[in-house]
């Protein structure tokens, strides 16, 4: 089983005179400005969205994020980044071994 918070961090930085490391397309950040834009990198997938909710497989594990009026402003495939605006609620990670944003699903299957 492959366990996210295991895996060893990115160098960044180094000696003087050494190039720096770009980011990869597996680094995993979450960056967001006044509950009103989020930046996220390291998204292998966009599972599904709505103006409510996002789902996301990230190299962390899968990410939902909630809110009002939620609005996919950037997609980048190659580089794993989204980019959601709208108002930020929640951010929550849910676990391989949970089920799979079963707050999103359940509220389908009602």
């Amino acid at each position: 089983m492959n366990n996210y918070y295991d895996k060893k961090p990115t160098p960044v930085g180094g000696a003087p005179g050494t190039p720096v490391p770009s980011r990869t397309a597996t680094d995993h950040f979450v960056k967001m400005n006044n509950r009103k834009n989020l930046e996220i990198t390291g998204v292998k997938e966009v599972d599904s969205f709505d103006n409510e909710e996002f789902l996301l497989e990230t190299t962390m594990g899968y990410l939902i994020v909630r809110g009002q009026n939620l609005q996919m402003k950037n997609l980048d495939v190659g580089q794993g980044v989204v980019t959601i605006k709208g108002k930020i609620y929640e951010l929550s990670y849910v676990d391989e071994h949970e089920e799979k944003a079963k707050g999103f699903f359940s509220k389908l299957f009602r």
